[in-house]
Formats: structure tokens, C-alpha cells, sequence
């Protein structure tokens, strides 16, 4: 009996102890949890207060960022280096233009641009630059298939008159054709809308002021720059392109000026209509560059002077050897006076190298040979770039 009854103590007392043990464990195990929620309340806090700071902070960016004026502003522009040297004449070296561009997003469907140009590097009295302003108008997004023009824009027509920077180009010189027939660079104040009718083809039109070629008739003489320019006589243009084709371009543009005299006193009135057609042509590496204008002018004095016609074409293969080197041939014919049937067409035949330091960045060289109303070779040196 005695012995049951220490048994049964001992076993009490064991119990008893374990409870107690398991007890403090208890107690211990909840002082340890309770930490753990302070840390995890604490960091829960900490990263309340850290996202309340980020988006603060991305407030003020936005805020400081749309309250910018220049934060839809954009620059660029474009320059080109020239030295000439032929055997009839004196080696020139020009800094030939250095051209800036500012353009302004104002909404989504309204922009505006501009290209403001200095050439020959000194402008002003007795010096042989100019400042001129190419562009300066404002484009509006009337729906996703019409866009107006409304400013002082580049007509559109031919190959380079709309895209001129160096890089974009082979030779030096801008090619004979469109500088003297069309004549490259033109620009001109009015209103022009663009419809595209579908992928790849597209229409643009346009109504802007014209030319005054006087009483000589020599159509880059005319350009007015709209400078004070007559505007008794408007022009009208068309243009039709089509690039459904990957690497294929087609064009035709018509203009027609109702008088390119400007009604001037003791001259007569002269209609003049202009027509131009021209392809590229690209296939991985190699490109062909062709173009036709020609000039259709009224009038008994134009035509005494041979310049009631006035026609141009050149063919332009080039290589891209790599992405540092192309290569290019042209051949060219344009004449001023082909109203005369003595008048000859002045030829031009030209190849040459561009090397690109970078896509925007070119070195060129090129070897020209005229013949027919000139006579004469030499070779030109270049550097461009644009940004």
C-alpha cells in the first residue's frame, strides 16, 4: 500500500512538473510570437510609408515633367561641308548650309515644325550666305487617313526636295536634274492636306504661292522664298505615291501655275504646268534611283528664248557594301532652253563613294565628267551629318 502510494506521488509530482514545464515553453513561445508581430507590424509600416513616398515622388515627376515647356519640344538639324574643284574653274571650299530644325507637339493630332537655314556660312551685305526660313508650318491630324499642312512647307515633289539631309544621298552635289529643273530646294506658303487611300498609296494636294521666273524664264530664278513674294498668280499641286511594295517607290506630281510671270508690267501672262515621275527601287543592298521633269511654259517670249520647254532625267544605281561603305554611278541630262532645237542638253556623269562614320556622320567623294553644253571633269569633296 505504501508503495502504491509513493508510486502515485511520484507520478503526481511528475505531471505536475511537466505541466509546469510545459508552461513556461507556453508562455515563452507567446512572448516569442508577440515580438515577431511587433517586427512584422513595424515593416508593414515602414513599407506603407515607402509607398506612399514613391508615388509622391512620381507625382512630382509627372507634374514637374508635363509642366515643362519644352517637354514636347524637339531639335535637330542638319550641316554639309563642300570642296569643289574643277579644271575650268577656281577650287572652292564652302561650309554650304547648317540648318536647325525646332519642332512642338501641342496635342496628339497638332504639331508644328520648322527649318531655319543659314548658307555659305556669312549672311548680310556683300557676303555670299543667306539666312533663310525653309519651313514653318503647323500639321493637324483630322482623322488616321488625312493630315493638312498649313505654313511655309516643301512642295512635294521628286526625290530629294522633301528629303535632303547629306546621309540621306549619294554625291556631294545635290543631282543637276532637281536642283535646275525642279527646282530643289522649293518651298513655298500656302495650305496642303495628304489622304491616304490606302496602305502604301497616298495622295497629297496643295495650294501655296508660285514662282516668278520674270522675264528670263529661268525656273530656280524664280523661286520667290516667299520672301514679300507676288501672290497674284497661286500654283496647284498634286502628287500621287505609292509604297505598298517593300523597297519600292513610285511618284508622279503635276503643278500648274496659272501665270509664273506674276502678272508683271510689260510681260506676258504665261501658264506654266509642271510634271515629274520618279522610282526607286531597292532590293537588299543594291538601289536604282530614277526621274523625269519636265516644264511646259506658254507664251511668245518663253518660247523666243527656247525656255517654253525645260526638261531633266537621271538614272542613280548605287551598292551598300556594308554599313560604313556605299558606292553609286549617275548619269544625267537637263536643259533650260530644249525649246530650241540648237540648244544642247547639258550631260553629267558622276560615281563616287559615301563612308559613313556613323548612320547619321558621311565622308564623300565623287568624280564628275559634263559634256555637251559644258565641258568640263573634277571631283568634290563632302562632309555632312544630321541629328
Amino acid at each position: 500500500m505504501m508503495k502504491k502510494t509513493l508510486i502515485a506521488s511520484a507520478l503526481v509530482g511528475l505531471f505536475a512538473s511537466t505541466a509546469v514545464m510545459a508552461n513556461d515553453d507556453t508562455q515563452e513561445l507567446r512572448k516569442v510570437i508577440a515580438e515577431q508581430q511587433k517586427v512584422l507590424k513595424s515593416l508593414e509600416k515602414r513599407l506603407d510609408e515607402t509607398e506612399v513616398r514613391l508615388e509622391a515622388t512620381a507625382d512630382q515627376i509627372e507634374s514637374s515633367t508635363s509642366a515643362s515647356p519644352f517637354a514636347k519640344t524637339t531639335i535637330g538639324g542638319y550641316g554639309e561641308l563642300h570642296y569643289n574643284n574643277y579644271e575650268d574653274k577656281d577650287a572652292k571650299v564652302d561650309f554650304h548650309r547648317f540648318v536647325l530644325f525646332f519642332g512642338h507637339e501641342f496635342t496628339d493630332k497638332i504639331r508644328f515644325f520648322s527649318e531655319f537655314e543659314l548658307e555659305h556660312s556669312i549672311a548680310g551685305d556683300g557676303k555670299a550666305g543667306e539666312v533663310e526660313l525653309e519651313q514653318a508650318y503647323v500639321e493637324y491630324d483630322y482623322s488616321d487617313t488625312i493630315t493638312t499642312k498649313t505654313g511655309l512647307f516643301l512642295i512635294p515633289v521628286g526625290i530629294i526636295n522633301e528629303t535632303h539631309e547629306p546621309p540621306t544621298f549619294y554625291g556631294v552635289e545635290r543631282n543637276p536634274v532637281e536642283k535646275n529643273i525642279i527646282p530643289a530646294t522649293w518651298w513655298e506658303a500656302g495650305v496642303a492636306a495628304n489622304f491616304k487611300l490606302a496602305p502604301g498609296l497616298a495622295i497629297d494636294a496643295a495650294i501655296t504661292s508660285g514662282l516668278n521666273v520674270g522675264d528670263d524664264y529661268k525656273i530656280r530664278g524664280g523661286r520667290q522664298k516667299v520672301a514679300k513674294a507676288s501672290a497674284e498668280n497661286l500654283a496647284y499641286t498634286g502628287r500621287v505615291k505609292y509604297t505598298a511594295i517593300p523597297g519600292l517607290e513610285l511618284a508622279a506630281t503635276i503643278q500648274y501655275q496659272t501665270d509664273v510671270t506674276q502678272s508683271a508690267a510689260g510681260v506676258d501672262e504665261a501658264g506654266a504646268t509642271l510634271i515629274e515621275a520618279h522610282a526607286i527601287y531597292q532590293v537588299n543592298n543594291f538601289t536604282v534611283r530614277a526621274l523625269y521633269a519636265t516644264w511646259d511654259i506658254d507664251g511668245d517670249e518663253a518660247k523666243a528664248l527656247g525656255r517654253d520647254e525645260q526638261t531633266g532625267w537621271y538614272v542613280e544605281p548605287s551598292y551598300k557594301v556594308n554599313e560604313e561603305v556605299g558606292i553609286f554611278a549617275r548619269y544625267a541630262e537637263y536643259n533650260n532652253e530644249a525649246g530650241l532645237s540648237s540648244s544642247d542638253a547639258v550631260e553629267s556623269t558622276s560615281v563616287g563613294i559615301n563612308y559613313y562614320l556613323h548612320e547619321n556622320v558621311v565622308l564623300k567623294i565623287d568624280f564628275e565628267e559634263l559634256g555637251g553644253a559644258k565641258d568640263s571633269k573634277g571631283f568634290n569633296l563632302g562632309f555632312g551629318y544630321q541629328f
